[in-house]
């Protein structure tokens, strides 16, 4: 080590070194690692953050999980296995998947065309993207059902029908799917696609071979965030659905019915734990497949 190099490295000046070197100069080739990482918050910062999160996270989940069992364990499982119970969750899960299955595909087609075309306004549909995101969910609810209920413009009413739910479900979680694909793309090597076209491939074959490979990580992160939205949604569906039970009732609409309706707290803080554990079920399955895809990466 040069005394220059570590004189830039804020070391003390010294004598320089054989390159077998004796143990000091590693100690101090190694100092610079631990300077890097100098600018961490530390303990401090670990245990506010820790904090923190307990309070607006931790504590209330763990709140309504203890609640869910004050009746006990068989209780707890009698709520959760109940007829109207179990057929709502299934319509949630069904009707969740679903529209994340929809939006995969044409959530990629959206963002495909916003990356790779150019045309009049697409500043402004790019924007209108996320505008589910920043739209109160009871207004999208309002919004379907001035276009499709009974006054519908375009004469199609579709109000109180599991159809209903589902417009409603790809309403609030398109935008997941395009922003997990979108960066992706911009990112994308084109000189790839330019040498599969020149040996002859066709633009379907490039894209299965040469670019789907690359997005799919996206696309299924995007799909699986929409499904994990779409499960827990409430303020669009609950007026355009109509809440017909062994119909269209989806579980958070029945969780409120059970709070609101029935005044039983305890059996709505049972489903509403079912449903935070599928929940987490999904941003679990998440995380291993973003690890799993940065190892292959």
């Amino acid at each position: 080590m040069s005394p220059s190099l570590a004189t830039d490295n804020g070391l003390s000046e010294v004598p320089p070194a054989s390159p077998a070197g004796p143990p000091g100069c590693s100690r101090l080739r190694a100092r610079p690692h631990r300077r890097a990482r100098a600018g961490g918050t530390g303990p401090l910062g670990t245990g506010v953050v820790t904090i923190w999160l307990s309070l607006i996270v931790l504590l209330p989940l763990a709140a309504v999980t203890a609640k869910s069992f004050d009746d006990g364990a068989g209780r707890f499982w009698d709520v959760v296995t109940q007829r109207q119970a179990v057929n709502a969750l299934i319509f949630t899960l069904v009707v969740s998947l679903l529209a994340a299955a929809i939006n995969a595909v044409m959530g990629t087609l959206v963002a495909w065309v916003l990356v790779r075309d150019d045309f009049r306004g697409k500043s402004a549909v790019n924007a209108l993207i996320d505008l589910p995101f920043a739209l109160p969910t009871i207004v999208a609810g309002l919004t379907l059902i001035a276009l499709y209920g009974k006054n519908s413009p375009v004469g199609i009413d579709v109000t109180y029908t599991r159809t209903a739910v589902l417009l409603a479900l790809m309403f609030v979680t398109l935008p997941f799917v395009v922003r997990s694909v979108q960066p992706v793309l911009l990112e994308l090597d084109r000189e790839m696609e330019e040498a599969s076209t020149s040996l002859g491939a066709s633009p379907g074959q490039t894209f299965r071979r040469i670019v789907l490979p690359n997005l799919r990580p996206a696309i299924l992160s995007g799909a699986a965030l929409s499904f994990a939205r779409a499960v827990g949604e409430f303020g669009s569906i609950v007026l355009i659905s109509g809440n017909v039970p062994f119909k269209t009732e989806v579980s958070a609409v029945y969780i409120f019915k059970l709070q609101e309706s029935s005044d039983n707290p305890i059996s709505a803080s049972a489903v509403s734990v079912v449903l935070l554990g599928v929940s987490l079920l999904v941003l679990i399955g998440i995380r291993v497949f973003e690890r799993r895809g940065d190892q292959r990466a």
